[in-house]
């Protein structure tokens, strides 16, 4: 599915948006169309109604906007040590084995035989440029890494993501790493 198309960017919102697309839908229909034909009409709702359940599952346990700002603050306050204890027992839970790396990369993760690279020492910086990128991308070939991941709580640039999509970097920031690290701050 295209990321643009009309059921990716529902998905990615609010699922009460799709309920209530059902409903001006059904609202329109009762009015609009002839009696013989209203019900079938009001039907035209109903992938919008799937989708708005698909978003409500999919966000069922999706932290607030509350909860966001005040783990993205605890992070911004930690020290290295325990960001990557932190990392490497999120990455542990979610099944991978972590090893610590030296040099550009941080972490080295493997499931089912399949290697991924984790850059994530710059996670305090204010602004993710290309360079990190670039020794990521260096060190994810040298390692015959199949995957690699950039960590940050700082602004991704412009051309730093057109970078990571076109060389296959993941890159995870402020929601995403709140997600990541959800259950193990529960934990701690």
């Amino acid at each position: 599915m295209s990321e643009k198309s009309l059921f990716a960017v529902l998905l990615r919102s609010p699922w009460w948006i799709s309920f209530v697309l059902v409903a001006v839908i059904a609202l329109v229909a009762g009015a609009l169309l002839p009696e013989q034909y209203k019900g079938v009409g009001m039907l035209g709702g109903f992938p919008f109604f799937v989708i708005g359940c698909m978003a409500l599952w999919r966000q069922r346990n999706l932290p607030t906007a509350a909860e966001t700002e005040q783990v993205l603050q605890t992070l911004a306050t930690m020290n290295w040590r325990d960001f990557s204890a932190l990392l490497d027992t999120a990455f542990t839970r979610q099944g991978y084995s972590v090893l610590p790396l030296k040099g550009p990369c941080d972490l080295q993760l493997e499931k089912k035989g399949v290697l991924t690279v984790v850059s994530a020492k710059r996670w305090k910086a204010a602004n993710l440029g290309i360079e990190p990128l670039r020794e990521l991308v260096a060190e994810r070939d040298r390692l015959q890494a199949s995957n690699s991941v950039c960590i940050t709580l700082g602004q991704v640039s412009a051309k730093a993501r057109d970078f990571a999509a076109e060389n296959r970097i993941t890159l995870i920031s402020n929601g995403d790493l709140v997600v990541l690290t959800a259950d193990t701050f529960k934990t701690l």
